[in-house]
């Protein structure tokens, strides 16, 4: 007999051996002789009240074993000599688009405009050393796209929209740790996510699909409201039947193609605003009611915020503790602040992207000349503005919190975990009215939801301005486009995904999808 119970466990009491098992006949009111095993589905953390708590959904095995394998099979085939289908784009829309295609008996031809996680890491380095960016390498473009190296947070709300098991099942499956099945609020880290997206590579082509690194899609033929082929950099031209289109949200050079070719697009809103960044200690005092270091058996603390200004929502972003600020700037030019944590997230910082809702039909006047491109211009222009507040290159302009709020240049910094450093510039003034008048109101109401968040000792850092995609690219019921026969928009990039899982599922619905338009 199998029973699923929930428990709670003071945190006092975690320690104890066999605390589960105890706690388990306790409440089902049997013998714990019975129990021949508890897994955990489920642990999250109630840290409401001094007095923390863990919550546990439970699996009790009552005199029977406990299955050692997963419910979950991923019976991939051969597909070398299978029909192909193209996927642009290596992050988690492509990688999972590419592996159901292969469970599926069709052959991925996939496309990535960056490198392998292995050779990405030196342009990283010469982002962070030497302020240069690799248009095509960098923390958003390459082998796993922007996750790789930025985080590897598997949180999300997308719950209708595919298997969300499936997902954290197939990542497991490429070596990510189990434990990602039972936190409420998973995370891989971006110390460990290189080794996953490179497992998931070794499989598609163990299986008979192609990877093409430094591959970037720069022009495509359309014949009959038909995608016929696509034409890359190296001035390589391939016939093509269904492409899956997963570039991600900062592909810009994408959206101008598709504009410049007469395919539908359209505008659409998303969020911009600022890195915020606290010593962890702050946010573990706050969040865990303690003085100095938290117990070492809690997690870094994290937080989540919103607030609605003036009819506009402020929120936190991408929340990352114990975490580290990264250049996400996509090219010269430009500056782009992001956020990570490894896996055991314990960095001496915590920090959370704060931003703003742009409404894409009310907020973007000036920029109507753009058409439906007016909040990539909109992005663009304000990533510019910290490029050159930052001394134009890669250092990133920054306040302390209290001055940004009281519209102060900081006379002095904070330390920083930004590698290109910051440099003290008026943020407060830089940043649009409709955006910075939001904040300094959103950061007011934050400190006091939170005593102690608002602080001198933390530091805001632009520009995040690359929360998602300001461009949607329209697709049918049946995922394609409702204009071009052939090309399946995907994941971030296409407007329908906010995330690594989302992302994945996304691709896989693709996949499918791509799969289904060779049988009509």
């Amino acid at each position: 007999m199998v029973k699923e119970i929930q428990i709670r466990v003071p945190i006092k009491e975690t320690t104890q051996e066999g605390i589960l098992i105890k706690k388990a006949a306790q409440q089902l009111k049997i013998d714990s002789k019975t129990i021949n095993s508890v897994k955990v589905l489920r642990k999250s953390i109630d840290a409401r009240k001094a007095a923390i708590i863990f919550n546990y959904k439970l699996a009790i095995y009552i005199n029977e074993p406990q299955p050692e394998t997963s419910d979950y099979i991923f019976n991939y085939k051969d597909v070398s000599a299978a029909k192909e289908i193209h996927i642009i784009g290596f992050g988690p829309a492509g990688m999972y688009a590419a592996l159901r295609c292969i469970e599926l008996g069709f052959k991925p031809i996939v496309l990535e405009r960056g490198k392998n996680v292995r050779d990405r890491r030196r342009d990283l380095r010469a982002i962070n050393q030497f302020h240069l960016v690799d248009k095509d390498s960098n923390y958003c473009f390459g082998e796993g796209g922007a996750g790789t190296y930025s985080d590897g947070k598997l949180y999300t709300r997308s719950l209708k929209r595919g298997d969300v098991r499936r997902i954290f099942e197939n990542l497991v499956y490429h070596g990510a740790t189990d434990q990602i099945l039972v936190d409420a609020h998973p995370h891989i880290g971006t110390n460990k996510l290189p080794k996953v997206v490179k497992n998931i590579r070794e499989t598609v082509l163990k299986y008979g699909g192609e990877i093409h690194f430094e591959s970037r899609v720069v022009d495509f033929t359309i014949k009959n409201n038909t995608l016929k082929t696509i034409q890359l950099k190296n001035g390589k031209e391939l016939n093509v039947n269904a492409v899956i289109l997963a570039t991600g949200h900062s592909a810009r050079d994408i959206y101008y193609l598709l504009q410049r070719k007469n395919v539908a697009i359209k505008s659409k809103s998303f969020a911009m605003g600022v890195r915020v960044e606290h010593p962890q200690e702050i946010i573990d005092s706050i969040q865990y009611h303690c003085k100095g270091k938290r117990d070492e058996l809690l997690p870094a603390a994290s937080y989540s915020l919103v607030h609605q200004v003036n009819n506009r929502g402020v929120y936190s972003f991408c929340m990352c503790p114990g975490g580290f600020i990264v250049p996400a700037a996509t090219a010269n030019g430009e500056v782009v602040v992001n956020g990570m944590s490894p896996s055991k997230r314990n960095n001496l910082f915590a920090n959370s992207g704060i931003v703003v809702e742009i409404n894409a039909e009310k907020d973007l006047h000036k920029y109507e000349q753009f058409g439906e491109l007016k909040g990539l211009e909109f992005q663009k222009d304000l990533e510019k503005l910290a490029w050159v507040a930052g001394g134009k290159s890669q250092t990133a302009p920054a306040q302390r919190l209290t001055d940004f709020v009281e519209g102060k240049l900081s006379n002095t910094l904070n330390p920083t975990s930004y590698q290109p450093g910051l440099k003290s510039a008026s943020l407060h003034s830089i940043l649009p009215k409709q955006i910075g008048g939001r904040l300094r109101k959103g950061f007011a109401e934050f400190g006091r939801k939170m005593h102690g968040y608002y602080t001198h000792e933390a530091n805001v850092i632009g520009v995040e301005s690359r929360t998602s995609s300001p461009v949607n690219i329209p697709r049918k019921d049946t995922l394609e486009h409702p204009e071009l026969q052939g090309l399946f928009p995907c994941g971030e990039g296409g407007g329908y995904a906010g995330g690594i899982v989302s992302a994945a599922m996304d691709g896989e619905r693709c996949a499918e999808a791509a799969i289904s338009s060779f049988k009509q």
